[in-house]
């Protein structure tokens, strides 16, 4: 549902993404990491229509996303690094007028606001302005409204920031549930969120992917049998920056 064929993005003399290519399946749940300045958001925001690729290829649900933005925008449910937010809005409107704008109506809306609230527990916060919720609970809006017109493809940026432990425990839940029917692309520095849900893992550094393929592929292809992800992404890093 996600394929990404040679993409490269450059930034004036900074290349941000060189040549890039992978897949996400349906019903798959795929964790994208790499240190700070990697190339992930970058990656992400090409497959979100927010910015276009130097050069390469990428499809979302069979849909060129330099073709036909706006198509890929109603496939998809985008969650930036930054958690765009309406923040004088109360947490109520806000989901209606982003399931409004996602051209949901009458009982589609009201079935996508009850889900996305019971998914995300947001009952407590509904009535609150958002710039008065804590950063759990933005989070949460944030993650609720990319999700509100249930859409066959995430793209999730930094998911679980500012989330409590309990929290990311239920968030890794719901995402489990979520990837029936759906291909699942996220990333963070989270190692162990990636190692509890991803069915794959690609690690990425310099605008470069490094590493693609299950735990146990990535272990096989190291030769590093008891290696965990934290020690397999720490040795590809480690062995680029040294090459360089």
């Amino acid at each position: 549902m996600i394929a990404v064929d040679a993409i490269t993005r450059r930034f004036g003399s900074v290349v941000a993404a060189d040549r890039v290519t992978f897949r996400v399946n349906r019903n798959e749940i795929v964790g994208f990491v790499g240190p700070n300045g990697a190339g992930k958001s970058t990656i992400l925001k090409i497959l979100a229509t927010f910015i276009l690729p130097t050069s390469g290829r990428a499809t979302v649900d069979g849909i060129e996303v330099t073709a036909a933005p706006l198509a890929v925008r109603r496939r998809i449910g985008y969650l930036p690094g930054d958690t765009p937010l309406y923040r004088q809005m109360r947490g109520e409107p806000f989901l209606r007028f982003v399931g409004a704008a996602h051209g949901l109506r009458g009982e589609d809306l009201e079935a996508g606001l009850a889900r996305v609230v019971q998914a995300f527990g947001l009952q407590p916060a509904l009535h609150q302005r958002i710039d008065r919720c804590s950063t759990g609970f933005r989070q949460r809006f944030g993650l609720a409204a990319a999700l509100i017109h249930d859409p066959p493809v995430l793209l999730l940026d930094e998911p679980t920031h500012g989330f409590d432990p309990l929290q990311v425990v239920e968030f890794r839940q719901l995402l489990r549930q979520l990837r029936h029917g759906r291909a699942i692309l996220f990333s963070t520095h989270i190692i162990p969120d990636v190692e509890a849900v991803s069915d794959r893992v690609l690690v990425i550094n310099r605008g470069r992917i490094l590493g693609d393929g299950s735990l146990d592929e990535l272990r096989q292809t190291l030769e590093r049998p008891r290696a965990s992800l934290e020690e397999l992404f720490a040795h590809l890093v480690r062995a680029t920056e040294r090459d360089e």
